[in-house]
């Protein structure tokens, strides 16, 4: 038996052994950076919230924490394993601990302390011990392109006011907007050209985030002409904050004169003295 040859070979296996345990960690290390994403959801006047979500990274557990809206009180605390494909799940139970009306937090970890991967957090309102309607997603999944670690890198995308619409220039406007946070009402204020708030309303967005309401004008509130500022707010973050102004003259709504209003005048301008312009050329005699 040649031992040299035999000792050679077993060093050849154990370094191509080696090598496939190296590139298989390093493999899941990779997959380790690309990321998480929560989902919260909850019907309306049930005490029952389902949150799901998916990781790259299946070899940390993922812990759950739920704070009160004041951020005094741990009211749940929970831990779950990954499946073969990143998948978990988790259901809360509104119990006796959850006293305060607001937004509880659920924040999401994967891993502990200086070795955690992800964190990140959904909101969930809660009202006399009951859930109001809810489904909220944070993410930082990134498919295919090495990240290092991060925390909560998902954007708030914030809240657009996209339109006032006017019903046919008279006593009502209708305030339409989008969100990308369904979980919270928006406040609608209303306030006249001296600063008076005239009206207050709240919004709940649907599933996709649009959000519309209408505005009643008229009466003693609304008796100043000019300019009257339409807020919509639903958190503090500036990001959810935003505004516009319908002009109020006589009690009822003044249209705006709008982009296509101007095209179609123009139009209509330009055909006006083509015509003409034709028309006199027409009616000189020829000789």
């Amino acid at each position: 038996m040649n031992f040299k040859r035999s000792t050679t070979s077993m060093a050849i296996a154990l370094m191509a052994l080696s090598l496939v345990s190296m590139t298989s960690i390093q493999q899941d290390a990779f997959a380790q950076n690309l990321g998480m994403s929560i989902t919260a959801t909850a019907d309306k006047g049930s005490d029952t919230i389902t949150v799901t979500g998916k990781t790259v990274s299946k070899l940390n557990d993922v812990t759950f924490t739920v704070t009160s809206p004041s951020g005094s009180n741990v009211v749940a605390i929970d831990q779950v394993s990954p499946d073969a494909e990143g998948i978990f799940a988790k259901t809360f139970k509104v119990g006796p601990t959850w006293t305060e009306d607001g937004f509880y937090k659920i924040k999401a970890m994967q891993g502990t302390g200086a070795n955690s991967l992800y964190t990140l957090k959904v909101f969930v309102e809660i009202t006399d011990g009951m859930t109001e309607r809810t489904s909220e997603t944070e993410s930082n999944l990134e498919t295919g392109i090495f990240t290092p670690n991060t925390t909560n890198v998902a954007k708030d995308a914030g809240i657009l006011l996209d339109a006032i619409i006017i019903e046919n220039g008279s006593t009502m406007f209708e305030v339409t907007g989008k969100t990308d946070r369904v979980s919270q009402d928006i406040t609608v204020k209303v306030i006249a050209p001296n600063g008076n708030v005239v009206k207050v309303a709240q919004i709940s967005p649907m599933l996709d985030g649009e959000f519309a309401t209408e505005i009643t004008v008229g009466g003693p509130l609304w008796k100043q002409d000019g300019l009257y500022t339409v807020m919509v707010k639903q958190f503090d973050d500036p990001k959810y904050s935003a505004s516009t102004e319908v002009d109020i003259k006589d009690g009822v709504v003044v249209p705006e004169f709008g982009t296509i209003a101007a095209m179609i005048l123009a139009v209509a301008i330009i055909s006006i003295i083509a015509v003409s312009a034709k028309s006199r050329l027409s009616i000189v005699p020829r000789y």
